[in-house]
């Protein structure tokens, strides 16, 4: 699926929850939005949990 198709799909779905759910709905949309893509990152392996635990704690692997 092309990511322009994908980021219009979101930002309705968003739209949607903010419009008839008001501002706490649209913030529980965008949460469980974001926890699914992280959830579908480690599942395709995109991601390890070692890095995604840096990216929280602030750290870079790269030095």
């Amino acid at each position: 699926m092309n990511l322009a198709i994908i980021g219009l799909v979101v930002g309705m779905a968003l739209g949607f929850a903010g419009y008839f759910g008001g501002f706490a709905a649209f913030l529980l949309v965008a949460v469980l939005g974001l926890v699914g893509f992280v959830i579908g990152r480690l599942l395709e392996s995109d991601i390890d949990l070692g890095d995604l635990g840096d990216l929280l704690r602030g750290r870079d692997r790269r030095r």
